[in-house]
């Protein structure tokens, strides 16, 4: 089993940047898949990015390709969200995922078995 913590979650312009961290708590965290995804008010929880666990492997979804960039420092365990160019759009709730299993959907929720409380990220317009 595998607790994750998300962090750096904020209050920020349009057009400004932030950055999210997950920490694991768990030493094998090389072996965990990553997934980010966000829910808004009255909305369902949507796919963010993800990435593999050696980090050879990253994906987007569309509506932020370009904008947020996933990486992972596994001899720290953590798990970051680059996001720049934020929108009054990317308002959410943003939670990690992890997954200790092999392959499956990186976009969907039912991949991941573990979930972090979230964090609240505000962009105003």
């Amino acid at each position: 089993q595998v607790q994750l913590v998300e962090s750096g979650g904020g209050l920020v312009q349009a057009g400004g940047s932030l950055r999210l961290s997950c920490t694991a708590s768990r030493r094998t965290f090389s072996s965990y898949d990553i997934g980010w995804f966000r829910q808004a008010p009255g909305k369902e929880r949507e796919f963010v990015a993800a990435i593999s666990g050696s980090g050879g492997r990253t994906y987007y979804a569309d509506s932020v390709k370009g904008r947020f960039t996933i990486s992972r420092d596994n001899a720290k365990n953590t798990v970051y969200l680059q996001m720049n160019s934020l929108k009054p759009e990317d308002t959410a709730v943003y939670y990690c995922a992890a997954d200790d299993g092999y392959g499956g959907n990186y976009y969907s929720t039912g991949k991941y078995d573990y979930w972090g409380q979230g964090t609240q990220v505000t962009v105003s317009s």
